[in-house]
């Protein structure tokens, strides 16, 4: 299937491992040129490599921590003129309000949170003023199963939910869409970590996977699921999709809703 994405410029944030590098593997199979950016410059380099070496296309990186506000600027100032963006960087701690204190909180909501919000907002007038764009946010199913122990994450997702639908419901004005993904569980190196202190916790964790048997299809999504989706809704085919947010959980947010 042809997406008609070949030539376009795609920036995606938070880029060096996870959800990230699948969306940046895949906009690169695509033809899609891509901007590379993340805290980790040494990894960044690196997986930036191997997607040059698989795909014709061209890959720049940028090493920047989207929580500062000036770094912000510096990769907008860098890379003004994308097609796409893809806000994905920050990962916003779990635990019920006892456990995230007021340090913890405000740090995964300002690279997260703000991040997003900051990056749609410097590049969301060059992309109002070429009457041309798309901005995904991959925010996360914990801001649709709101719950106390992930406290922070479903407050933020929530916010970051609200803020992709209003967006996404005025900017068709002026050609540009704004939309979401809300992955549940994917099988990512964090994924795996958390499910190996439960795990050690537990007694053995060695029995890390044992955590996932009662996922939807026994087992959490894969970034390529994840990523797939994610280029598809970038593309001219969902060329008429904005406001929307696609959620990819194996029905986990709405398992039980019926008798």
């Amino acid at each position: 299937m042809d997406l008609k994405l070949t030539g376009r410029t795609a920036l995606v944030t938070g880029a060096s491992k996870g959800i990230g590098l699948g969306v940046a593997q895949w906009l690169a199979k695509e033809g899609v040129n891509v901007v590379m950016v993340s805290r980790s410059g040494d990894l960044l380099t690196r997986e930036a490599d191997a997607i040059r070496k698989s795909s014709q296309v061209n890959v720049q990186t940028i090493a920047a921590d989207l929580s500062d506000a000036k770094a912000r600027e510096k990769v907008f100032a860098a890379f003004p003129d994308v097609d796409i963006l893809v806000n994905n960087a920050g990962a916003v701690p779990g635990g019920t309000i006892e456990q995230v204190d007021e340090a913890a909180w405000r740090a995964g909501w300002d690279l997260k949170i703000f991040g997003y919000i900051g990056m749609t907002r410097l590049y969301i007038s060059r992309m109002k003023a070429r009457q041309k764009g798309v901005i995904l946010n991959i925010i996360g199913a914990g801001g649709e199963k709101l719950t106390y122990g992930y406290i922070a994450g479903s407050a933020g997702n929530a916010s970051l939910m609200a803020f992709t639908r209003a967006m996404g419901g005025t900017t068709p004005n002026f050609g540009v869409r704004v939309l979401g993904i809300n992955p549940g569980p994917v099988e990512t190196e964090r994924v795996e970590y958390l499910a190996r202190q439960r795990a050690a916790t537990a007694g053995d964790e060695s029995k890390w996977r044992d955590s996932f048997s009662k996922m939807p299809f026994g087992r959490p999504a894969t970034v390529d699921e994840v990523a797939a989706t994610a280029v598809f809704l970038v593309s001219d085919l969902s060329g008429y999709t904005s406001g929307t947010i696609v959620t990819i959980d194996g029905g986990m947010t709405h398992a039980g809703a019926l008798p």
